[in-house]
């Protein structure tokens, strides 16, 4: 199964790649460590449904370890899940997941590649759909990928099995889901897959399918999951994700607002920051520290100068209550109420939302200072607002 080129042999690398932000390694850390340590190249997979359009940096924690696998000298592949993207994965759903169209998983799937380049590199990294292998299946043969395991197996899982209990309905749709994704690491032939705490059981399916097929067992990786303020993991479900595709400022904005509990888990897991500035960071100022994993975000993925930019953005705003330099502007006509101009700049996608905003005095003229509350109050001549914590925009008269 491995390849016959030779990985880079450095114990520190390869002790930093299986500690740092790993929850768990199966079967075991010492087993895959001796198999990097001997040299082999190795064929490193990782899944991602296209569920959004977006990459979030909750992904970054297992493409940041693709990176470093790729680093030593391993062959990355980058699964696209087109095909499973269509069953969708509940392992950490309280209810079914709605199925995907083919055209929204098109849709969501048209930048990945783009947006996957910002952490690996593109020229050293497999990109595969598995509609390639899946979309080709007959009934016969995934009847024999469903005899290697049991339904007690599946349901034997937590929120499965909370589901069940409360009376929920589990399809025999999510029953397939676990096998397609072990069915890829066949398909790929993987030596170690990551994923997510919550992908535990979906990683796992991989083995015993690996072996059925005559290949060795794939090592399993598993991190733990990053969580938003409220303590949800950050999903594009969710709506609670920093996504890598953000504007400088709107990154900048939305890590500020992490908790400082969570700063530590933040830099391991999704930055590669050395260890030992960590550390000085968190001994430190708790704001200062934010502060510098903010700008590390901005930095990885926009670049130096507009992760100063964000910074000085940041500190201008909230700091000494000036209005940015980037702001959204747009041209309206005299009487054009505010609820109507708030929708069109793109600060809201209904005017329901918009009049809910003033009406809620999450909406301030950054010129005379006054919160605009009246929901029919109109425009009768160039004004800048402020909208929420983070938006900021310019209704210029016509």
């Amino acid at each position: 199964m491995f390849g016959t080129q030779k990985g880079i042999v450095d114990e520190k690398k390869i002790d930093e790649l299986l500690e740092r932000g790993v929850a768990e390694i199966i079967p075991s850390k010492d087993s895959l460590k001796k198999l990097l340590m001997s040299g082999s190249r190795l064929r490193i997979k990782l899944g991602v449904d296209p569920t959004s359009s977006n990459i979030h940096t909750g992904r970054a924690v297992t493409l940041l370890k693709l990176r470093d696998f790729q680093e030593l000298g391993h062959e990355v592949v980058f699964i696209a899940g087109d095909f499973t993207a269509v069953i969708g994965d509940t392992s950490d759903k309280e209810a079914e997941r709605p199925m995907l169209s083919p055209q929204e998983i098109e849709k969501n799937m048209k930048t990945y590649k783009e947006q996957v380049g910002k952490i690996l590199d593109l020229k050293k990294t497999e990109f595969r759909k598995n509609s390639e292998w899946l979309g080709k299946l007959t009934y016969k043969e995934i009847g024999e990928h469903a005899d290697i395991f049991s339904v007690s197996d599946f349901i034997a899982r937590d929120n499965i099995k909370r589901r069940l209990g409360g009376g929920k309905r589990v399809s025999l749709r999510e029953i397939l889901y676990p096998l397609m994704q072990g069915y890829d690491s066949v398909a790929v032939k993987a030596d170690v897959e990551l994923g997510g705490v919550d992908q535990r059981f979906n990683v796992l399916a991989g083995r015993p399918l690996q072996e059925h097929f005559g290949q060795k067992p794939q090592h399993a990786l598993l991190f733990s999951l990053v969580t938003d303020p409220s303590g949800k993991k950050m999903s594009s479900s969710w709506g609670n994700t920093i996504n890598i595709t953000d504007t400088p400022d709107d990154m900048f904005g939305k890590t500020m607002s992490v908790p400082d509990q969570l700063v530590e888990q933040y830099f391991i897991s999704m930055t590669r920051k050395a260890r030992e500035e960590i550390t000085k960071l968190l001994a430190g100022h708790p704001r200062d520290a934010k502060l510098a994993l903010a700008y590390e975000f901005v930095r990885m993925y926009h670049g130096e100068k507009e992760a100063q930019k964000a910074q000085e953005n940041f500190i201008s705003i909230f700091s000494k209550k000036e209005v940015p330099e980037q702001k959204k502007v747009i041209e309206v006509d005299i009487g054009t109420t505010y609820v109507e101009a708030i929708q069109k700049i793109g600060f809201t996608d209904s005017k329901n939302k918009a009049r809910e905003l003033i009406v809620n005095g999450a909406v301030t003229s950054t010129i005379t200072g006054e919160k605009i509350q009246d929901s029919n109050a109109t425009i009768e001549k160039t004004d800048h607002v402020k909208v929420g914590k983070r938006n900021f925009g310019e209704f210029k008269v016509k």
